[in-house]
């Protein structure tokens, strides 16, 4: 003899869950009214569809970033999801939203540190994710975590939650806040390899150090000039590719390091975290 499920029964197993009423209502009658065992019917179901769905490309999604009341901690992160008609959704920001806000308050130094937070129903961040897969029907995930503390740090969210960046200054003053966020909007659209010379990898320096050397040499230049040569090449990268070597986006008779020292002399960026939707 089958159980009858009220509307109310199902309707709480739903905001419980976030699961589709149809969904929830069969969880329950399989689990003949008991929630515990439909709230974990429901949950082996997402596990199921997970499991099908993990070689699906996750090219969509959110990506948050957020710092703390001080300005001295960030957190960035990409939920990611299959489509972008899932993506937009409230509900989906929301919960990137929500998982940015745990990894702010805990600070947690990796992504599986991140995935094993428990939230306040109990569930791991990692086990929230497996279950919203079977309510939303996509492979869902969190490809990049990173998290910031600086004497004072940015955050900067690039128009619909595609590019979060994260940007640390030497001083702390909100007097520095839109100036951190412009050169943060610039880490966003230039996306930087460093932030500084010294900051490039070693074996980037020596190949681009090779590669101008190549350069002159085809050109037929004097072998007294080939080393000039290529590490005038190599300071031209350092210019095109390093944060405070660029030229500054919104006004490009400066770089990036001149206009913050216009704002305070002294004051330069320190690092920056930049993370991307499908990047």
């Amino acid at each position: 003899m089958s159980v009858k499920i009220s509307a109310q029964e199902v309707a709480k197993l739903r905001k419980m869950t976030g699961s589709g009423m149809m969904d929830c209502k069969k969880a329950l009658v399989e689990a003949e009214g008991d929630f515990e065992k439909a709230v974990e019917i429901l949950r082996k179901k997402g596990q199921k569809l997970s499991a099908k769905r993990a070689d699906r490309e996750t090219n969509e999604g959110a990506a948050i970033a957020l710092v703390n009341g001080d300005k001295t901690r960030g957190v960035v992160l990409n939920l990611s999801c299959e489509t972008d008609f899932v993506a937009m959704t409230d509900s989906f920001v929301a919960m990137a939203k929500e998982f940015a806000n745990m990894a702010l308050e805990h600070f947690p130094a990796t992504k599986d540190e991140l995935l094993a937070l428990k939230m306040d129903n109990g569930l791991t961040i990692q086990e929230k994710i497996t279950e919203q897969v079977g309510v939303i029907g996509e492979k869902l995930d969190i490809p990049s975590y990173e998290r910031m503390e600086a004497p004072m740090v940015v955050s900067y969210i690039h128009a619909g939650n595609k590019i979060g960046v994260l940007l640390g200054l030497t001083k702390n003053d909100d007097s520095f806040e839109d100036a951190g966020r412009s050169v943060a909007m610039q880490v966003a659209a230039m996306n930087p390899l460093a932030v500084n010379k010294d900051a490039v990898d070693a074996s980037i320096v020596e190949k681009e150090i090779e590669i101008g050397k190549d350069i002159a040499r085809n050109e037929g230049k004097a072998e007294d000039l080939i080393e000039r040569i290529a590490m005038g090449k190599l300071n031209r990268f350092f210019a095109d590719n390093t944060l405070l070597g660029q030229k500054f986006v919104k006004n490009p008779k400066e770089t990036v390091q001149s206009y913050l020292n216009s704002i305070e002399k002294g004051l330069t960026a320190i690092d920056f975290k930049r993370v991307a939707v499908g990047g």
